[in-house]
């Protein structure tokens, strides 16, 4: 059987609801950080996100895209190097 990829949903700052699938989940520093991809435009390729977990709202966690360069740029290397059977670019 098989399994369907973990989906969450970001609501954009204009109030745009998107659905992306968690590809890779770690915990930095005590930080929970998530790499979430799009559905792609049809082309094959994805986009890549990372998201930064900022909260909780009840029951949910609450995450942001990160958008600190430098913490972006660290984070992305984690991921890499966790999924470096998997061919992707950063950017961002």
């Amino acid at each position: 059987m098989e399994e369907k990829p973990d989906l969450i949903e970001f609501i954009s700052e204009d109030g745009e609801k998107e659905v992306f699938s968690v590809t890779c989940q770690v915990v930095i520093a005590g930080t929970e950080y998530l790499l979430v991809t799009d559905g792609g435009d049809g082309s094959g390729e994805e986009n890549a996100y990372i998201m930064k977990k900022t909260g909780e709202e009840g029951s949910q966690s609450v995450f942001g895209m990160v958008e600190d360069e430098e913490e972006f740029n660290a984070i992305s290397k984690v991921f890499m190097e966790t999924l470096e059977d998997i061919d992707f670019e950063i950017g961002h």
